[in-house]
């Protein structure tokens, strides 16, 4: 029987326009795991460049990366900022 072979997959290389970002996110929310969400934003700051994002958020790249891990658990702070600067707006609807 052949091995089967695997490669690593990262979303970010695959978040090109803006409605890609718009509908990963919105699953990402959608499904409301907070690990999932957080790992969804760090792939579209990657996407989009974590130095700069950090920059724009006003965190270090470390912090950035470290926030938006899987168990990352970002505060709030953070989580706006890197949501601002990434041109995306958080907002609340009832479930």
């Amino acid at each position: 029987m052949a091995k089967l072979r695997t490669t690593k997959w990262d979303a970010s290389e695959y978040l090109k326009s803006e409605e890609d970002v718009a509908n990963y996110m919105a699953a990402a929310f959608e499904d409301g795991n907070p690990d999932l969400i957080a790992l969804a934003i760090g792939n579209v700051a990657k996407a989009r460049g974590m130095t700069e994002i950090a920059r724009k958020a006003g965190v270090s790249r470390e912090n950035l990366y470290r926030s938006f891990k899987k168990g990352g658990d970002p505060r709030l702070t953070t989580l706006i900022g890197v949501m601002n600067s990434l041109g995306v707006k958080l907002t609340a609807a009832p479930i």
